[in-house]
């Protein structure tokens, strides 16, 4: 009898790309709208999305990974999610090419991440799916900012 349990999971690409982000930490997934800029930020911060009345920094989720920018499209999306930080968890946009599914896997589907032949850094890779169509990344959102980011984009999102 296997110990492996089920993890729901919201699959997106970018670029020929496929990640995934576990569904708990998505709030919401907005199509693609222009946002209002923030001066001083990270190249990969657009600005502030308006979910409902309230402002969502967002960021090029491609350029964040070392990709080039991201370039809209009517599949555009922004993924709303929640990122684990250090002291708090920080609600951020995604900017991706595409929203593919919600899926499920087991974790006993999930194998480490490879150390070499990747484009991106893999300390915020939770690990790798291999599917009938290809790998999917599981993104580690709690790796992918450092903390000095986490702070830098809240200050920015609030000033």
């Amino acid at each position: 009898m296997s110990d492996a349990t089920e993890l729901q999971l919201v699959t997106f690409g970018l670029d020929a790309e496929t990640f995934a982000v576990p569904v708990t930490l998505v709030r919401e997934i907005l199509d693609y709208g222009e946002t209002f800029r923030i001066p001083n930020g990270p190249d990969y911060l657009l600005g502030l999305t308006d979910m409902r009345g309230q402002g969502v920094p967002t960021i090029d989720f491609r350029r964040r990974l070392g990709l080039s920018p991201f370039v809209p499209t009517p599949a555009t999306r922004i993924l709303v999610v929640d990122v684990p930080a250090a002291d708090r968890v920080l609600m951020l946009g995604l900017v991706v090419d595409r929203v593919l599914e919600v899926c499920s896997v087991t974790t006993d589907q999930l194998e480490t991440a490879p150390d070499i032949g990747v484009r991106w850094a893999s300390d915020y890779i939770g690990g790798v799916i291999k599917r009938s169509e290809g790998f999917v990344v599981l993104v580690d959102m709690s790796k992918i900012f450092s903390s000095e980011e986490v702070r830098v984009l809240t200050t920015r999102a609030v000033a």
